[in-house]
């Protein structure tokens, strides 16, 4: 066992999705599309010093991430629940989560899946838990699911770049494509939604738009194609709000494709559209290689 591991997950934006629940969060979903980031989730596991020690710190703060818990639980007795820390407290939680990240919460970025298979790298390396990557990914995909706090984000952040989930769940019963590009993105978020509410919802309208714009980008794979499957789907789908109705107008009014974050108030658009329209945009590049630990620093 080494005293702590860290790993990488990259951002996710959904452009659209097809969602489809199952009893079985391995098997349940979503077919759609979307970007990961640069711009990520930090996640560093090591042995907990004690019943004290807090389980999961975001930026700082003693936080209850309920896809990080359910990774902990999955991979238990030997990270999850309690057991022998390590100042040797029989009743002591075996392990500790500090998760960094610059994105905002809550506002259709993939933090909670980027938070749950970041844990799941990084403690598989801190406990020597000897799982491979697709068991690992399931597990984080599973949590998340349980959670209810996305479908698809887990298996698009491992996988990077510009991911196509053709089919629903985790390795083993998901299928992948992707676009090979890496253009620069730019976002600007107004606030949170609730992922859960609108999982939660009725949910027909949303596959009916998500399978239509699935369809497009299959028909076209291109970057134009994925934008403009996106902004018909957050109009056909209902969810388009008017703060992020208006960026997108004024992104594209600058010559760049736009849309809206799934989930969230948050649009994003390909090039310097945003931040020409006068927006205060972070800018970040497509993430080609997908979740991965961090390497040990050699002196």
């Amino acid at each position: 066992m080494t005293d702590e591991a860290t790993a990488f997950a990259p951002g996710h934006v959904t452009a659209f999705f097809a969602p489809y629940p199952d009893d079985d969060p391995a098997v349940a979903g979503s077919r759609g599309a979307g970007v990961t980031l640069s711009d990520g989730v930090e996640v560093t596991v090591r042995p907990a010093a004690g019943a004290d020690d807090p389980t999961v710190l975001l930026d700082g703060e003693a936080v209850e991430v309920a896809a990080v818990e359910g990774v902990l639980d999955a991979l238990a007795p030997h990270v999850g629940g309690t057991g022998t820390g390590a100042d040797g407290d029989a009743d002591a939680r075996v392990a500790a989560v500090e998760i960094r990240t610059d994105l905002p919460v809550g506002a259709g970025f993939g933090v909670s899946g980027g938070a749950a298979l970041g844990t799941a790298l990084a403690a598989n390396d801190a406990f020597d838990l000897a799982r491979s990557e697709n068991e690992l990914v399931r597990v984080a995909h599973a949590a998340e699911v349980a959670a209810g706090t996305g479908l698809g984000d887990v298996v698009a952040q491992f996988r990077g770049g510009l991911p196509i989930r053709l089919e629903p769940g985790a390795p083993g019963h998901g299928a992948f494509d992707g676009l090979p590009a890496r253009p620069r993105v730019e976002y600007v978020t107004f606030g949170e939604l609730s992922t859960a509410e609108v999982l939660g919802g009725d949910l027909d309208p949303v596959r009916a738009a998500g399978e239509a714009a699935l369809t497009r980008l299959r028909r076209t794979p291109s970057l134009p194609e994925l934008l403009a499957a996106a902004r018909e789907f957050a109009d056909d789908a209902g969810l388009l709000v008017p703060e992020v109705a208006e960026a997108i107008e004024a992104a594209e009014a600058e010559g760049s494709p736009a849309s809206m974050a799934m989930l969230g108030r948050t649009a994003f658009a390909l090039g310097t559209g945003l931040s020409d329209a006068g927006y205060d945009a972070t800018a970040c590049a497509v993430h080609p290689t997908g979740a991965s630990l961090r390497p040990v620093e050699t002196e």
